[in-house]
């Protein structure tokens, strides 16, 4: 438990942060799941159109320290490629 003012202060700040982050995660991963389903699915217009919508969350959320902006990055060619191949 915070015993001075500030370390009082400094949980309710971390509480507020850990919402926004919560909310900013789960819309990160719900557009990456948009994108698999998509590939799965085999409809590489579908998946194409899924991570144009995507990708923007995904560099907002390295962006705002969800994730490392590499991890990002990375993540978001991976997909590419995936979709790439669905096409041959």
């Amino acid at each position: 438990m915070a015993n001075t003012k500030s370390a009082k202060k400094a949980t309710r700040k971390i509480a507020r942060r850990t919402e926004v982050n919560k909310a900013r995660r789960t819309r990160m991963r719900s557009s990456l799941r948009n994108v698999e389903d998509a590939i799965a699915s085999g409809n590489k217009a579908a998946a194409q159109a899924a991570l144009v919508a995507a990708e923007p969350s995904l560099m907002r959320a390295a962006r705002t320290g969800i994730i490392h902006k590499k991890s990002a990055s990375r993540k978001v060619s991976r997909l590419t490629h995936r979709i790439a191949k669905l096409g041959s």
